[in-house]
């Protein structure tokens, strides 16, 4: 009897990752692609699923694939469409889902990669059994699920849960959105790396970070240096969570989840990151909230993440 599979895509600013996924959430098969090498999506998808099914054929027919999920900035379940995305090439409305079903000939279920990360750690990861919860992508952009009574919330339009295009600083830093001060510009790996660019420029204080070109810089480097101590390192993961912490206490005043889970590159770098996020959430947070909401990490294995969120979309549908 053959295995039921899905296909699981996650389709990053940077990269998208791909892979062959089992109702078990264990992977197959799994590759990547660079998403910003494709300046058009129609060769991208070419691509893309010239490779999806070479995966399935190298399954020596073991497997019947039951559909295709994929997660986009700003996905829309609704229509299958990336709508606007400010961190892809691909401009304007792209119906991805329907240019993809074309290729593959199976259906396609499309959400922003949010949502699909919230899927994810619903089904296989540290929102097992929850109702309300809250995900928090932390990559080149930042992205946000939220699930209430077990449901994802899409709202009316699809695009329900664009926590990283709220503001922080309606003066503060250009978003790739076109608008100022969004959250995303300031506690995502990109904003992360214009702080310490800021804190070099109007701080002397020393650091190895100095020693790499401003512009080379990457929120790898900013990692690194934190963790050996690094005090404008240190600052800018201290500065990254009090927003970050109070953005989110925002987003609890309105849908009291049990947990926020925070998913994606930013997070991995552990303690630098909830430590000060924690502390400055539950200093923002109404004293009804405060030391009700647990921050966790995603417990999706790291290295398949958001490819078994993205399949976890088949099985729910």
């Amino acid at each position: 009897m053959k295995k039921e599979v899905a296909v699981g895509i996650d389709i990053g600013g940077t990269n998208t990752d791909f892979g062959i996924i089992d109702r078990d959430g264990n992977c197959l098969a799994k590759d990547s692609m660079k998403t910003n090498s494709y300046d058009d999506v129609a060769p991208f998808l070419d691509e893309l699923t010239d490779k999806i099914k070479n995966q399935i054929l190298s399954l020596n027919g073991t497997i019947e694939v039951k559909g295709i999920g994929v997660g986009a900035p700003n996905g829309n379940y609704f229509n299958g469409t990336i709508e606007f995305a400010p961190n892809l090439k691909w401009k304007g409305v792209i119906n991805l889902a329907e240019m993809l079903d074309k290729r593959m000939n199976l259906p396609v279920i499309l959400t922003n990669d949010a949502n699909a990360a919230a899927i994810g750690e619903m089904l296989y990861g540290a929102a097992k059994g929850m109702k309300h919860f809250i995900v928090i992508t932390l990559g080149t952009g930042l992205g946000s699920g939220i699930v209430v009574n077990g449901e994802l919330l899409y709202g009316h339009d699809g695009f329900a849960g664009e926590l990283g295009h709220t503001i922080v600083d309606p003066e503060g830093r250009l978003c790739k959105c076109g608008r100022r001060g969004c959250l995303e510009a300031y506690a995502s790996a990109p904003g992360m790396v214009w702080t310490i660019r800021e804190m070099l420029k109007n701080d002397n204080t020393p650091s190895v970070l100095r020693n790499i070109n401003i512009e080379d810089l990457t929120s790898k480097d900013i990692f690194l240096a934190a963790q050996k101590g690094d005090k404008i390192a240190l600052e800018a993961f201290d500065y990254t969570g009090k927003i970050l912490g109070m953005k989110l206490s925002d987003a609890i005043a309105f849908s009291s989840p049990e947990a926020i889970i925070l998913f994606g590159g930013v997070a991995k770098a552990g303690d630098l990151i909830f430590t000060p996020t924690k502390k400055y959430m539950e200093q923002y947070l109404l004293p009804i909230y405060r030391n009700k909401v647990k921050l966790l990490p995603s417990l999706l294995k790291k290295e398949n993440a958001a490819v078994l969120g993205a399949a976890a979309l088949v099985w729910t549908h």
